[in-house]
């Protein structure tokens, strides 16, 4: 199953820049337009400090690109807007990319110059694609490398993506996705669970509790409602007195308890000695109120149980875009010959030519370089081939969207991090993990 019955992907055509059409019009006007090429999507740098990234989107980004159309709608507002010709706008009309689209699986941990994600078509197919993209896989891959920190800090402990409000609604669930993938358990998000098979958790908010006349009348209204599994906010007014309160009116079956304020580690520890005197020793703690991985860190000597990760999740935790950029690496001749092309600079290193990626293993399976070949396989006995065929043709290859692809994005997330060497786990600011060599 591809998406749910009755889900109707927007048109995606119009996520794009102006100039990516005014090039299409002028490669159509010198005939270049169907020249055959390659466009490659990789990053120069990681965000400072970091030591990997996590690429995430390729399953959004291939059901839009399958569904990116000019229809009737799109074409007025072009014509209106005099961005192209006449004749440019009928080519337009019957846009349909049917090239092929390789790259590094989602939760594939990448670094510098990592071919994240190539493109093989005619140019007038390949270039007005750069802009999705790149929205695409910047917002996705910055979540999920912001996601894997955190679930890494959380040493084993479930984190639970809540950041819905504090990002743009469309990207909401975007980022609910990109956050599943590299570890998280669930989501606040019910766009996001409907759209991609995410699990969904949630309870009540400081605001159910003020409602009432008592905190007793509000834990009682709960518990008749969802049961004595629901978890308890216990940090409205007094913390001991509603875990008491929770406890006398739950009795042992209660779920959990949840802290949204103050000094997390002391009021965790102190609620779970409290609530081992009064029996509940199987009754969970969960801490939220803006946490990052700086603070799931600080959080290892707590007796928390699981997380609820926000603000700093769905903005990148500082880094809120990966960086990457989208050039043409190969183009044909007027032989009709493959040959690489790149822009001459001093400061931006990346070869022309297409690209493979191999990540070389040690004796005992730990990574320790990129190697990225130039025009051919790397050589490498103990290397994991890395780029996947996504695309064939125009069509998406099965597998690689919809609720299928978060579930395998997310087991490829857990065997790239066991795979990497343990520096990955460090919070320290510092150079990548491994580095990248061309051969």
């Amino acid at each position: 199953m591809d998406t749910p019955a009755g889900w109707e992907r927007p048109r995606t055509s119009l996520y794009t820049d102006h100039y990516e059409l005014t090039m299409f019009q002028a490669a159509l006007q010198s005939g270049a337009a169907h020249r055959r090429t390659i466009f490659e999507a990789f990053a120069r740098a990681l965000p400072d400090g970091r030591r990997y990234g996590i690429v995430a989107g390729t399953g959004r980004l291939l059901e839009g690109i399958a569904q990116f159309r000019f229809g009737q709608v799109e074409l007025d507002f072009i014509a209106d807007t005099g961005v192209v010709n006449d004749a440019t706008l009928t080519r337009l009309e019957g846009y349909r990319f049917s090239g092929d689209i390789w790259g590094y699986p989602e939760g594939e941990a990448y670094f510098p110059h990592s071919p994240v994600l190539m493109v093989e078509s005619s140019f007038a197919e390949a270039c007005i694609l750069e802009t999705y993209v790149l929205s695409v896989l910047n917002h996705d891959s910055a979540i999920a490398s912001a996601a894997s920190r955190m679930t890494s800090a959380a040493a084993g402990r479930p984190c639970i993506e809540m950041g819905s409000r504090r990002a743009h609604e469309e990207a909401a669930p975007a980022a609910a996705r990109a956050a599943v993938i590299a570890g998280f358990a669930a989501t606040s998000n019910l766009a996001a669970g409907r759209r991609f098979g995410l699990r969904t958790v949630g309870t009540a908010a400081h605001s159910f509790t003020l409602l009432h006349d008592s905190e007793r009348d509000a834990f009682r209204a709960q518990l008749d409602s969802q049961g004595p599994g629901t978890t308890l906010l216990v940090d409205t007014y007094d913390v001991e007195a509603a875990v008491r309160t929770a406890v006398e009116l739950a009795g042992d079956k209660l779920g959990a308890v949840r802290l949204d304020s103050g000094d997390l580690v002391a009021q965790a520890t102190r609620v779970r000695e409290l609530l081992d005197q009064l029996g509940n020793i199987h009754t969970k703690i969960v801490v939220t109120s803006d946490l990052d991985e700086y603070s799931l860190a600080a959080l290892r000597s707590a007796p928390a149980d699981s997380y609820g990760i926000g603000t700093s999740l769905v903005t990148g935790s500082g880094a809120p875009t990966a960086g990457m950029v989208y050039k043409l690496v190969s183009r044909t001749n007027d032989a009709g010959e493959l040959v690489p092309v790149a822009k001459a600079s001093r400061n931006k290193i990346n070869p022309g030519g297409r690209k493979y990626a191999v990540r070389r293993l040690d004796g005992n399976g730990v990574a320790t370089h990129e190697v990225v070949g130039v025009g051919h396989l790397p050589a490498e006995p103990n290397g994991r081939p890395l780029l996947q065929q996504f695309m064939k043709d125009g069509g998406v290859l099965p597998g690689w969207t919809g609720p299928e692809a978060v579930a395998r994005a997310r087991r490829r997330h857990a065997d790239t991090m066991a795979e990497l060497p343990p520096v990955v786990n460090r919070l320290q600011r510092g150079e990548p993990a491994i580095p990248t060599v061309y051969v």
